[in-house]
């Protein structure tokens, strides 16, 4: 079956998560401007994630796409809280002093997944290397609430939890349908864009995914405009079906704030589309490559029909 992708239609103006990026003074091209849809399910969704006291990834990371998912009714859940104990420099996360992970998270997740009707799911968290398990228990235990109440698939987007591999493990034989773990860059980009990760520990962090007992796809994601070159994203997408990585989602890097890492370039378009095919010459089964690709955009619609066939 030939890789789904999909594009974007119609310029408008520039919406960056929550805000515009008035403090950004670097024009943007026309292909990265949106329109806001109409309000549809946003206030739902919101008042709802705020009851529950439920943190999301659109709202946390300044997603672009927060708008439209929020008005499809979507949402990314981030679970774990909302601060990092990391200090990656592309990254709208708060970082600091983080609190006990919420033993009713999971529960409430649960909840909101059965409000929302959600047929796919994507929980993904801060990275708490403060604790013991590096937060797969809460991962696990999350799935585990989701399950109960509903039949919709599961994404999960862990952090490495510094490879320790029991914490891995628990995670994934709690039985997600889709085990993402982004790379982000290049190895050469790692000191400057995510000082405390390891690319080697990723990539084995997604090998060890794959050969554990399971039908769980693999999935991981790259920022493009960075500074990196196409030859060394090649690379990259090669390291990852060496390590038997099964989807691939690749978007334009967007500056969150005056305080993290500058844009060093717009890729076009038509670069995107090259990523894709190359992609899918490589053998990824699912690819979404485009200036708002992130790593759970569409992403129902970009894994559907491959989690239809697992699960039949």
């Amino acid at each position: 079956m030939r890789a789904r992708h999909w594009g974007l239609e119609g310029p408008s103006f520039l919406l960056i998560g929550q805000r515009i990026m008035a403090s950004v003074t670097r024009r943007f091209p026309p292909w990265l401007r949106k329109r806001i849809p109409p309000e549809g399910q946003s206030r739902r969704v919101r008042e709802l994630l705020g009851r529950l006291r439920l943190h999301t990834v659109c709202q946390s990371a300044h997603c672009p796409n927060l708008c439209e998912c929020f008005a499809r009714g979507t949402a990314t859940f981030l679970i774990l809280g909302d601060v990092c104990t990391r200090h990656c420099r592309f990254c709208a996360v708060g970082s600091g002093t983080v609190a006990p992970p919420d033993p009713e998270e999971p529960a409430h997740v649960a909840e909101a997944v059965a409000s929302l009707g959600l047929g796919h799911v994507v929980v993904t968290s801060v990275t708490r290397d403060d604790l013991p398990d590096g937060g797969s228990g809460q991962f696990a235990a999350t799935i585990a609430a989701v399950r109960e109440v509903s039949g919709a698939t599961i994404e999960v987007l862990t952090p490495d939890f510094q490879g320790c591999w029991d914490d891995l493990y628990r995670v994934l034989d709690a039985g997600p349908d889709v085990f993402n773990h982004n790379v982000e860059t290049v190895p050469r980009l790692y000191a400057s864009v995510r000082p405390e990760a390891d690319y080697g520990r990723s990539l084995a962090v997604l090998r060890r995914a794959h050969l554990r007992e399971g039908d769980a796809m693999t999935k991981s994601g790259l920022m493009v405009g960075l500074g990196e070159r196409p030859d060394e994203v090649l690379a990259v997408m090669a390291d990852l079906r060496e390590a038997r990585c099964e989807a691939l989602t690749v978007g334009q890097y967007l500056r969150p704030s005056p305080e993290h890492l500058p844009i060093a370039s717009f890729v076009t378009p038509e670069q995107f589309n090259t990523y894709r095919e190359q992609a899918e010459e490589m053998g990824f089964e699912a690819v979404a490559a485009g200036p708002f690709v992130r790593s759970s955009y569409h992403a129902e619609a970009l894994l559907g029909d491959h989690l239809c066939a697992r699960r039949s």
